[in-house]
């Protein structure tokens, strides 16, 4: 084992320091995705411990932090709404159906996931340009930043001391009229209007409550209408109605920012024994228990939340249950119809997501990953996770750069993570609770200064215009959408962008031999870009009996450069001319005889012909030339 950890040059402490580090600034994100899915808190921390520790052991990327992400929370958001709703409607009702949907989902994003690691998808991530790396890491770090400002929030109450929901009016459900709530189609007045409290008038029992513009049902004391002038309307709920942080608490909010701030900046200057962003962490913590001060702390935020899911630390356990937690989700082919979309989309996020982390850590670390194996061991830990009652997730920027820049290197990282995270979860919840969120605010705040690419600005003149121009689109497109459409608007852009420059270098030279035999000599490369100017270098009217095109400088790249001299040739022959191609590699050759036998005729066979493979991989042909039959 010793020598194992000689070889790997694998450091225990700041390995373990940076995974406990990470795990403290992973607490408030997690959570704060949760209450964006609306899930209970605990099965997004659940999910991120199983997610983290599966992708830490078996992950291709040692150093690459996973966990309960936001890119892929979000995707859920939608499927969680209507998976409530579905459940209302089946013959025994079930509530918080969206939640065991979710559970179906996240496992089937982890089969699909695996199998792109097993078909080897994830060589894919090397045909992202450094732009669209660059625009990824500078989006992502604005996204970091802005959804760090939202800590600076409250959220408000309603009048049941309730989390303040912010409702969309959608149909016209009761009509008003004269203090009563009336049938839209008898007029029949069903409910009487007596201050805030609205009566059953068959009853004369409170059924709803009136708050402002807002109708809550009496029992569950949940928004169920919006109420307008004329009438009761249907809702669609937008989330938590939240406000600015007033006085005292905004100060002591941005205080406590601040000195994490210049602790994690100056900390470094005097020693690099001891993790800065940890120190902060317990320094700050420190001072505003001690000092009485009036800060939010991860208990308070974790509190203040809710959700789908578990409710509490201690129901653990009944994860382990399979049968009891998956016996409300009914196996069909609807299920299946209904999730699919959702799980395609988060396990695709999921692993560009990851897939572009990893890149990050490769060059931060100088060492390469293995992308295959992380798309396995992503697949594996989002299986685990939905099947034992936890949330998706992949690999975590913000995170990963924590890690990188506290010294994390190895695999005892992100294991430490997820450990202390677990830990956490069953033991240490009440110590935990006390870290002030406006310490983790601050670490996040630091690996937004460090991620973003200052440099992008200083090489903005310095490159080619499409390529500055594709990163400030990715930046862009990251920012008010989401990783995954900006990564493939980058990719998309850059790939037309080359394929435009490239299909303008065709160029032929022509010269006779002495005998009146034409000569082409064309260079560049022969793809559907260029297939439009390669053509009009061609006069097959007036070109003499004997053509040859020399191919010396080119190379045959693509279906349509096949179809584009396979007619070539058709049009020269139809004209009673003689045509040659010369100077084709063996590969490019093999690709021309395996389109028509008109080639067999037309190709002219040579010692000096060229050598190099570009077009197809030899491979793919076991066979010489010499055995092929035409």
């Amino acid at each position: 084992m010793m020598k194992y950890i000689k070889s790997k040059k694998i450091n225990i402490k700041d390995d373990s320091l940076a995974g406990i580090t990470v795990s403290l600034a992973m607490i408030p994100e997690v959570v704060a995705f949760a209450f964006v899915a609306q899930i209970s808190p605990i099965v997004a921390l659940f999910g991120a411990f199983v997610i983290g520790i599966i992708s830490a052991i078996f992950g291709g990327r040692p150093g690459l932090i996973s966990g309960a992400a936001g890119a892929v929370a979000v995707i859920f958001v939608n499927m969680i709404q209507e998976g409530h709703a579905k459940g209302l409607l089946f013959d025994t009702p079930v509530e918080n159906m969206g939640y065991f949907y979710l559970l179906a989902a996240v496992v089937l994003m982890g089969i699909i996931q695996v199998l792109a690691g097993l078909f080897k998808l994830g060589k894919l991530v090397r045909l992202i340009p450094h732009p669209v790396m660059m625009g990824f890491v500078n989006g992502l770090a604005v996204v970091i930043f802005i959804a760090q400002l939202g800590m600076f929030k409250e959220n408000k109450k309603d009048i049941f001391g309730q989390n303040m929901r912010k409702t969309e009016s959608k149909e016209l459900v009761y009509k008003i009229a004269d203090n009563e709530v009336q049938d839209l189609v008898s007029n029949a007045a069903l409910f009487s209007i007596k201050g805030n409290s609205i009566v059953n008038n068959q009853t004369n029992q409170e059924v709803f409550v009136k708050s402002d513009t807002q109708v809550f049902d009496a029992k569950t004391k949940k928004v169920v209408f919006n109420i307008e002038n004329d009438g009761f309307y249907s809702v669609k709920d937008s989330g938590v109605v939240k406000s600015t942080l007033q006085g005292t608490k905004l100060y002591t909010m941005v205080g406590l920012v601040l000195l994490t701030m210049l602790i994690i900046w100056l900390l470094p200057k005097l020693t690099t024994k001891v993790p800065a962003a940890l120190t902060a962490i317990l320094i700050v913590t420190f001072v505003s228990i001690i000092g009485g001060l009036e800060s939010i702390n991860v208990g308070d935020f974790i509190r203040d939340g809710g959700g789908a899911g578990l409710n509490g630390f201690d129901e653990i356990s009944k994860k382990m249950n399979l049968a009891e937690l998956w016996s409300n989700l009914p196996f069909n082919l609807d299920t299946l119809k209904f999730i699919a979309p959702y799980a395609f989309l988060a396990a695709s996020v999921g692993l560009i997501e990851t897939l572009m982390t990893m890149n990050l850590v490769d060059e931060l670390t100088d060492s390469r990953g293995d992308g295959n194996k992380e798309c396995i061991a992503q697949g594996a830990g989002n299986m685990l996770s939905g099947l034992f009652g936890g949330t998706g997730g992949c690999g975590m920027i913000g995170q990963t750069v924590i890690n990188i820049n506290a010294g994390g290197r190895g695999r005892l990282s992100g294991v430490m993570m997820a450990v202390t995270l677990l830990i956490f979860i069953l033991f240490a919840d009440k110590y935990i609770e006390q870290v002030p969120i406006a310490a983790l605010v601050g670490v996040m705040f630091m690996m937004v200064i460090d991620t973003f690419a200052w440099s992008s600005f200083r090489i903005m003149n310095k490159i080619p215009k499409s390529d500055a121009i594709v990163l400030i689109i990715v930046s862009a497109v990251t920012v008010i959408f989401d990783l995954a459409i900006a990564v493939f608007v980058g990719v998309i852009i850059s790939a037309l962008v080359f394929a435009w420059e490239n299909a303008k270098k065709i160029r032929a030279r022509k010269r006779f031999k002495q005998d009146g035999t034409k000569i082409y000599e064309i260079w560049g490369p022969l793809f559907f870009g260029s297939i439009t100017a390669f053509n009009e270098k061609f006069d097959i009217k007036n070109d003499p009996k004997n053509i040859e095109i020399d191919f010396v400088e080119s190379r045959i790249s693509d279906h349509s450069a096949i179809e584009a001299i396979f007619i070539l040739v058709e049009k020269y022959q139809k004209a009673g001319k003689k045509v040659t191609l010369k100077h084709l590699s063996e590969d490019c050759k093999v690709l021309l005889y395996k389109a028509s036998p008109i080639f067999a005729d037309v190709i002219e066979e040579a010692v000096d012909d060229p050598r190099y493979h570009l077009a197809a991989n030899p491979e793919d042909f076991p066979k010489p030339l010499s055995e092929y039959s035409f």
